[in-house]
Parts: C-alpha cells; structure tokens; sequence
C-alpha cells in the first residue's frame, strides 16, 4: 500500500546503482506530490472508481494485441491440427502459425512470439490438445472460442481475467528468478530452491503494492493526468507519509524502479498498464567518472524537462487494469466500490449511505444518481432524504444541497414546496433566495437552526480538522452582544447545538466571544441531560 517501507529483492541489478543521485530532488525530477501535502490523499480505503460498462472492457480485451493472437490461433486450428504428445506444433505448423499472425516471412523472433501466443492460447483453454482413438495428438478450439469472437463480455471478460492472472504470475517469477542461484544449486538444491521462492513470493508482493497504489492513484487524479512517473510510484512503496527521502530511501526507490520496470513491461502486453520503460541508454557508462548518461540527464544546473522524466520510465493503469485489480483487492477482501453502486437506491437510503459510509467521491456518486432520474423527481426524492433530527442528519443536508444544485434550476418548484418544513425550510429559503427567486428570508428561529445545522454538517464531514470549521466560526452572525446571541443558540432543538457551541467556544478568535459560547455549551448540555 501507499506509504508503507519495503525491502526489494536480495538481487537487485547492478546497473540500478547511481541511477537517482543522493542529493537530487524527487519533486524536481518526477513532479511528484510534496512532503507538505495533505497526508489523506493517500487513502486506506479504497476510493471507488468509475469503470467503463462490460461491453466496452470486452472489446478493449478483445483489441489488445497478445489476445487477439491467441484468439485467432483457435480458430486457425479448426477442425483440428497435430500436435506431438506435449501438445506442441511441429515445425512446419509454428512457421505457418507466424506468417498466419502476421508475418510474411517469419524468422525465428517471429515463430518466437507465435509460440508464446500458443502456449497462452492452451493456457486458457481456448485451445484444446488430446489424443484420437486412433492415437493421434491433436489441438481443436476449447468451447468458448465461438462465445469469445461474438464479443460476449461474460465470455471475453473471464477469457482475458484468466490471462491477467497469469501474465501478473509469470512477471513476478520471470523477476525472481536468478540464473546464478538456480545453475549454482542445481535441481536438489532445497537451500537454492527455497531463496527462488522466496525471492518470487517478494516480488509477487510488489508487484501487487505497486498495483495498489496505482489504483489509488489513478481514481484520484483528474482526467487525463492518470500517468504516474516510475520514481514517484517507487517513492510512494519506499517513503512513509509526511517524510522526505533520505540516502537510503533514495538507493531503494532507484532498484524498485528497476524491479518494477520489467514486470510492468509484461503487464502492458495484456493491457493492464500503458508503460513507458526506463531508457536503458540511462544505464551506458561514459567518460571517465563513469556516471554515464544518467548523470547527463540529472544536471541539476538546467531545469528537468517532461521528456527527460519521461525516460526513467513512466506508467498508466488502464481501465482494464482498473477491472483487474478491482477483482483482486475483491478477492483479498477489500470493499472497492464502484461509483454508480447506489444508482438504484431512492433519496433517503442515497443520502443515508453517503453520510454513514463516509463516501471519498461523494459528488460522483450523486452525479452518478441523478443520471439515472428526472430532476423534478431527483429533487423530492432528495430532499425526502434529507428530512430527520438524528446525528447524521446535517450530513444527509448536506448531500441534498450538492444535489439540488447538480440539478440546477429544475429544482427549484420541489424546493420551493418545502420553505416552511421544520428541518428544511431554511435550507430551502436559503437555495431559493442564492439563484434570485422573490422568497422570504428565514425567521430567526430557523435561520438559527440553519446556522446550527450546516456548522455540524462540517464538524462530522471533518471530524473539525482543516479550515472549514474555523471558517464558519469566524463568520458567526455575532452581534456586540454575545451573551445575547448565544442565549438564543443554546436554546435552537438541534441534535448538536451542544458540540457545535463547544466547537465555537475552542475556535472564535474573539476571546469574549468564545467564552460566552462555551457558557451556552453548558446551558445547552443541561437541556439536553432534561431531554428537552
């Protein structure tokens, strides 16, 4: 997860070495969010994202490259082809397979690549190898291949899911793999064998970190900026919240990027990523201090440009990456929600869940909600929603108010319906009277309530952290007479009139004006202990 310290593997590339100086700044380099920045931004919970319907993400499938190989090798082995007992094409056939896929006159890298398709078509099963009564080897069509080339998204989907799983499998062991403890230890080397597992186990945890965070990250950039620089995604594995890097962070962000690059590189085959490598000419030594190109490029005495970032890698998860790390955090018991998820809810149990559930993107989730409905019926339902004296009743206020002006003027006969409701009316009156309409002001019993209301909405939406709160208590309609005006607040029936007083009470810069607060605090408490 974002923030959280790791160890790479014990068998880091050499040439990752000297790749980010100790002294040179990540921001400068990746434009990367600053220490200073609001720690929330990384979130635990996972923040919900928007995704493309299934019929989009089947034909996304559908195009990448290494899938649509794989599909046209079942067909093109209909009725059916030999194969020898290990279910392979003998040499004439992996010729034909290539120039099939594309290749006028294959060569070995093309008979290569031809192969890998084949070994992930029989992988998934949408080949299928056997033996005839006659003894036969032989490769036919699995059974969904017909399903998957009509584009069935339930079809497709599970096809190129099953796929990703194994391509995520194979990246971390292709990772983990080190030729010399392998040859050293030989096939009965347990020692040996175990430290490759090890060593693919850590990998496989990166791996699945660096998707994590990419996840996170990409549902909370703006569209169209979803692309992360390799460095700031190591950085945000290797740094915890709030610190600089130091030396040490630093040795360990350059030899995650280079673990990172390759595994991200086999991700981006299957359409999971869009990946930019690191430029390997990075790694060329030249002269004679033997920095290298590197160095060239990090000379912090000219500004880094985009395209010089660009080169120690750069990486985008697609919304195909989306679907799959969705599933997995799923699967590893992660509540990812989706925005759109209470589409089909009404207004109160709409407005219930976003004050309850604490939603990251509420406003999509309204956006989202409204989509579905007529604005006059959007409103009411609302505003349905946002009737109640209980403790999180400012907050489901709170959410109406966001969505009456999603819905803009259309509202405006629903809202006007409600300007005498007890628990509505100052709100109401308060719309009504921002976008011009010929309506009275609040009386003052209301307008307090109201004042009341919308502070305690902030209180619970912040747990009073951030400058919202003091905001609103700085601009208190306090007259010269404080005791006067807080003789009528803690007297306003209002679920929270006593933790909103003790707020302004700990808050006013107005020292008399805080004191008188904290008196009414004490007053309201005992009104509430009478249950008044």
């Amino acid at each position: 997860m974002a923030g959280r310290s790791r160890n790479t593997p014990d068998q880091q590339p050499s040439e990752a070495e000297g790749l980010l100086p100790a002294d040179y700044d990540l921001a400068d380099l990746y434009g990367a969010q600053s220490a200073d920045e609001d720690p929330d931004d990384t979130a635990v919970l996972i923040p919900p994202i928007a995704l493309p319907g299934d019929a989009e993400l089947a034909a996304a499938a559908l195009a990448v490259p290494l899938i649509s190989r794989v599909v046209a090798l079942a067909r093109w082995v209909a009725p059916h082809r030999e194969v020898d007992e290990h279910g392979d094409l003998g040499e004439a056939d992996r010729v034909q397979a290539a120039r099939m896929l594309g290749a006028e006159d294959p060569d070995e890298e093309d008979v290569v690549e031809a192969m890998r398709a084949w070994a992930l078509a029989c992988d998934l099963d949408l080949v299928e190898t056997g033996t005839t009564e006659e003894g036969a080897h032989v490769a036919i069509p699995g059974p969904d291949l017909d399903a998957v080339e009509a584009g069935e998204p339930a079809a497709v989907l599970g096809l190129w899911f099953e796929a990703a799983e194994l391509v995520r499998e194979l990246a971390a062991e292709a990772e983990s793999v080190d030729p010399e403890v392998v040859e050293a230890g030989g096939h009965d080397d347990s020692d040996g064998l175990a430290e490759v597992e090890d060593a693919r186990d850590q990998a496989a945890e990166i791996l699945d970190e660096a998707l994590h965070t990419l996840y996170e990250a990409t549902a909370f950039a703006e569209p169209g900026a979803e692309t992360v620089p390799l460095g700031v995604l190591a950085a945000l594995l290797v740094v915890p919240d709030g610190q600089e890097p130091d030396e040490e962070m630093l040795g360990e962000i350059t030899d995650l990027m280079v673990v990172l690059d390759p595994m991200l590189g086999d991700l981006a085959e299957l359409g999971l990523v869009e990946h930019r490598p690191i430029d390997p000419d990075l790694f060329e030594e030249g002269g004679d201090d033997g920095e290298g190109e590197a160095a060239e490029v990090l000379d912090t005495d000219r500004p880094l440009t985009e395209e010089d970032a660009a080169r120690f890698g750069t990486v985008r998860l697609t919304p195909l990456g989306q679907y799959a790390v969705r599933e997995w955090l799923l699967a590893d018991g992660y509540d990812a929600p989706l925005i759109g998820d209470l589409a089909d809810q009404d207004g109160p149990a709409l407005l219930r869940a976003l004050a309850e559930d604490g939603q990251l993107f509420a406003e999509a989730e309204l956006k989202a909600w409204l989509a579905a409905r007529a604005p006059l019926d959007a409103a009411r339902d609302l505003l349905a929603g946002a009737r109640g004296r209980d403790v999180q009743s400012p907050v489901r206020r709170y959410y109406c108010v966001l969505g009456l002006g999603e819905i803009g003027e259309e509202a405006a006969a629903p809202v006007q319906e409600v300007v005498d409701d007890p628990e509505l009316g100052g709100l109401a009156r308060e719309w009504l009277r921002a976008r011009g309409a010929d309506v009275a002001a609040a009386e003052r019993e209301v307008a307090l309530w109201r004042i009341v209301d919308s502070m305690a909405a902030v209180m619970l939406l912040t747990a009073g952290e951030g400058g919202r709160l003091q905001a609103l208590v700085a601009d208190l309609p306090v007259t010269d007479n404080p005791a006067s005006y807080f003789g009528e607040v803690w007297r306003v029936p209002h679920p929270m009139t006593v933790e909103v007083l003790e707020a302004v009470g700990e808050l006013h810069l107005d020292r008399k004006v805080a004191k008188e607060a904290r008196r009414a605090a004490v007053k309201a408490r005992s009104l509430r202990a009478q249950g008044a």
